[in-house]
């Protein structure tokens, strides 16, 4: 599905709204592709990252797939207004084995309040590519709030 960004600096609010996020910092993650209703993140292994078998633990997994998400759907949103998930769902399909992780969030509607988007998270080993979760989200546009910390 196309969709058209409402502000043409899309990309680099994207990017610096991202790197406000102290979460995505230290779990050492990084945008990799920003285009309007579509965004993934990268994350490479860390030991520190795991669940008790060596995988990526669940939590990593899916906190990276919302974030994927609510970009995907900010791409599209004015520049005066900001973001916030108001429910998601992920179903863990296999475990997060590999030596990163790719989470892709796409837009499936886009309305004027709310925007609904699919999440996958792959796992890649040894240069193959693994789906290891997906899920749904809704997120909510919110118009005259700044994207930024609280003042």
């Amino acid at each position: 599905m196309a969709f058209t960004a409402a502000d043409p600096d899309f990309e680099s609010r994207v990017h610096a709204s991202f790197a406000r996020q102290g979460i995505m910092r230290l779990l050492g993650a990084s945008i990799t592709r920003v285009e309007p209703g579509a965004v993934d993140i990268d994350l490479p292994f860390r030991a520190d990252l795991t669940q008790q078998h060596g995988y990526f633990h669940a939590g990593v997994t899916s906190t990276i797939a919302d974030s994927a998400g609510g970009y995907a759907a900010y791409t599209l949103f004015p520049a005066t207004s900001s973001v916030l998930t108001v429910e998601f769902k992920v179903n863990l399909v296999a475990p997060a084995d590999g030596e990163r992780l790719i989470a892709r969030g796409r837009v499936k509607k886009h309305g004027r309040t709310l925007t609904i988007c699919e999440l996958e998270v792959a796992a890649v080993k040894d240069g193959r590519e693994r789906a290891c979760a997906y899920g749904l989200q809704t997120l909510i546009r919110l118009d005259a709030v700044a994207d930024g910390p609280p003042g």
